[in-house]
């Protein structure tokens, strides 16, 4: 991983690490040891549950009823005869060579980790960076994932790797059982294309590690008991030397066992390395130190929430997430900001603070979505109404900062993919709904480079997108994307998906139709994204507007979308189907408990259901800051009004409900879905529930998988919306 990319700071990089959030897993995005035994059973919230039995991950009796749930569903969806064409499409699309092979900018190399029909778990692959450019890049393998897998009889799922900065060939690879969150964690020489004998590794859980230096790790991880917080992770970080039992590690900081967690993160800045020391009290708020020569903390004067980027010409930037004013002068809420590294710390307060970009005074920006630093620039994706724009961003003369705009094509998404911390260099993507992916490379004050486009996987050509806005309960405008069939009536018949996330200050934007999408649209439907609050599309006031006791605005911004889809008659409540998966199942399954009679197909996929227990299983108690805690009686109030699992009632009449999950998700507990079954067939609901053997959060552990997944969803909608 190159660490001078620091997406979005602490919030993007947990989400993508084990310190997540539960982040969307449907496939419209696809982008703790294991727990065997019954949690919380004892705790009163739940005491008086009679299906406490089903979170217990792998018991017997709860795997038996997942078993007999799925003997019912199977031949439900993948009897249909439907179901081989579909999964064949979607799967011939998840493992085409036709696609762009992610870059990783790496000093002149290109690294890429690549899964097809032939690499199921997959290959992580280099090649220079003119090779990679070509038509014809000449790939060689660094590592087989299958080969490994066949070798060790162990059901790898890679998971990335952590590089020491300073040599980025010395890494520790991330490999995951089954898709689990947990890692274990093995030191792996790129160059050389082996593992390290006698080199660090670590047991499976979900770890917290980066580089001192070449032969120092900085490491959290379970160290047994009283070593992990309450959501799972590690509360200790503790300086491991070459050489050394792993328990025997000098421990430098503990947190309250409360807390989130304790994290590290080095990156390479001016020809220096830094690691900052990151204090999760929870999952929007951070307290940050440096590590100095002498391995002590000092610490880093900066608000409790903001979003630390990363170096550069010895100034540390960082995003805010609330207004700060140090030194009498106020830094606004969503602005980049730059401030003295080494003389903040060495003083004890903020030092040489200076903004870089405030979307508040920018006409055409709304939000910062992502940031990467170059050796030379710094590059920020930003939004206006939910479409992207690329910025470059330099120290003047003057000692200010010089902002210039970027032309990349308009109304799409735009992701900074990688920037390379060697030159001045960045690989940054676009596309939209019906425009494929196309990669362009960034050289200093050159133009963009097309290096790479995807042809286009279907004919989009009959198909439309249009950008609307509906007006939530509160009077607020939010909006969404219809991607539709131009020439279809508006009879108010036409299958429609709608979808959302709607948490974590995560932004959904324009991206191209994935595999299942293609699927569903091919066959007649239309797909919906709302871009209700509780993502970062308009700023962190965007998220925040929908925390804890504002929580229904998000179901009620989902709800006003799915009126306008009805009003404007694109479609009726018997051809409308909602879909999400974690957060997003969440809110597709309170969305239907409250308004059932706007929908006639709901997929909720490894999602949140019983909110007055969530803090109790597996990574939950980091999502507080989000819900609000169910042991506070004021939050158990508010999270009451709307958790699903104690709303559903018998009496209501629900759409045939599709829920799906796996016991490999250490991240939202699959108990959470089993409940819920089981409680709407106790009151004598119809549903589907589908429960695969492995996947993790992702809900697939190789493409094969995956495409078996998403098949199901397209015949349930079809069979829903459709027939």
């Amino acid at each position: 991983m190159n660490k001078r990319l620091m997406i979005l700071g602490g919030l993007l990089m947990t989400a993508l690490t084990a310190c997540g959030s539960p982040d969307e897993a449907t496939p419209e995005l696809t982008e703790i040891a294991e727990v065997t035994e019954l949690q919380g059973a004892t705790a009163a919230p739940g005491s008086d549950d009679p299906y406490l039995w089903l979170e217990e991950v792998e018991g017997a009796e709860a795997l038996a009823w997942a078993a007999e749930q799925n003997a019912l569903s199977v031949p439900r969806l993948q009897g249909d005869a439907r179901f081989e064409s579909v999964r064949a499409q979607i799967e011939s699309l998840l493992t085409s060579d036709d696609r762009i092979p992610t870059p990783e900018l790496i000093d002149g190399q290109v690294y890429n980790f690549w899964q097809d029909d032939s690499h199921i778990r997959g290959l992580l692959r280099r090649t220079t960076l003119a090779s990679y450019v070509s038509d014809d890049p000449q790939w060689e393998t660094v590592i087989d994932i299958d080969s490994l897998a066949t070798v060790e009889n162990a059901n790898w799922v890679y998971k990335g790797r952590s590089c020491l900065p300073s040599n980025p060939t010395r890494c520790l690879l991330r490999l995951s059982d089954g898709g689990k969150d947990a890692v274990v964690l093995r030191e792996f020489e790129l160059d050389g294309k082996n593992f390290v004998d006698g080199g660090f590794t670590v047991a499976e859980a979900k770890t917290n590690v980066d580089w001192l230096d070449a032969d120092t790790l900085l490491i959290g991880t379970d160290f047994g008991e009283g070593s992990l917080t309450s959501s799972g992770y590690a509360r200790t970080l503790r300086v491991w030397r070459r050489g050394t039992d792993i328990n025997d590690a000098e421990q430098i900081i503990e947190v309250d066992s409360q807390d989130m967690s304790i994290g590290v993160n080095t990156v390479e800045g001016d020809g220096a390395l830094y690691s900052f020391v990151t204090r999760r009290p929870d999952f929007f708020t951070e307290e940050n130190w440096l590590i100095t020569p002498q391995q002590t903390l000092a610490e880093i004067p900066f608000p409790i929430d903001v979003n630390l980027q990363g170096v550069f010409g010895g100034k540390l930037i960082a995003l805010l997430r609330s207004d700060w004013s140090p030194n009498g002068r106020t830094y606004p809420a969503g602005s980049l900001i730059a401030m003295d590294l080494a003389d903040s710390v060495n003083s004890g307060s903020a030092t040489g603070v200076s903004i870089l970009l405030n979307p508040l005074a920018e006409a055409q920006l709304d939000a910062i979505t992502s940031v990467a630093i170059t050796r030379d620039s710094i590059y920020v994706a930003a939004l206006k109404d939910v479409s992207g724009t690329l910025l470059r961003v330099r120290p003047s003369e003057d000692d200010t900062w010089e902002t210039t705009g970027i032309q990349l094509p308009d109304n799409g998404a735009i992701r900074l993919v990688s920037a390379d911390s060697f030159s001045d260099t960045l690989m940054v993507n676009y596309q939209s709904f019906l425009t494929p992916s196309t990669l362009y490379l960034i050289r200093g004050d050159e133009p963009p480079l097309t290096v790479k486009a995807l042809l286009p996987q279907f004919d989009a050509a009959p198909f439309a997108v249009e950008q609307h806005f509906a007006t939530s309960a509160d009077g607020t405008a939010i909006p969404y994307y219809l991607v539709r069939d131009r020439n279809t009536p508006k009879t108010g018949t036409t299958p429609t998906r709608l979808t959302a996330y709607g948490g974590f200050e995560l932004s959904r934007t324009p991206a191209y139709m994935s595999a299942q999408s293609q699927a569903w649209l091919v066959r007649g439907g239309a797909y919906v994204l709302a871009n209700i609050r509780g993502g970062g599309e308009y700023g962190p006031q965007w998220h925040q507007g929908a925390l804890l006791e504002n929580r229904q605005r998000v179901f009620d911004d989902f709800i006003s979308v799915a009126e306008d889809l009805i009003t404007k008659n694109l479609t009726s409540p018997d051809h409308l189907g909602i879909s999400g998966g974690s957060n997003g199942g969440l809110l597709v399954t309170a969305t239907m408990v409250q308004r059932p009679d706007l929908f006639n197909a709901v997929i909720s996929s490894v999602p949140l259901i019983d909110m007055l227990r969530y803090h109790l299983l597996l990574a939950g108690a980091s999502w507080t800051a989000e819900y609000g805690n169910p042991d506070i009686p004021e939050h158990r109030t508010f999270i009451s009004e709307y958790s699903p699992y104690q709303n559903v009632q018998a009496e209501a009449d629900y759409p045939e409900i599709f829920l799906w999950t796996n016991p490999k998700d250490d991240r939202v507990h699959p108990g959470h879905a089993r409940k819920m079954a089981a409680r709407m067939q106790e009151q004598g609901h119809k549903l589907i529930y589908f429960e695969n053997a492995e996947g993790g959060h992702g809900g697939g552990a190789n493409l094969r998988q995956l495409a078996v997944t998403q098949a199901m969803e397209v015949i349930y909608l079809l069979q829903q919306l459709s027939d």
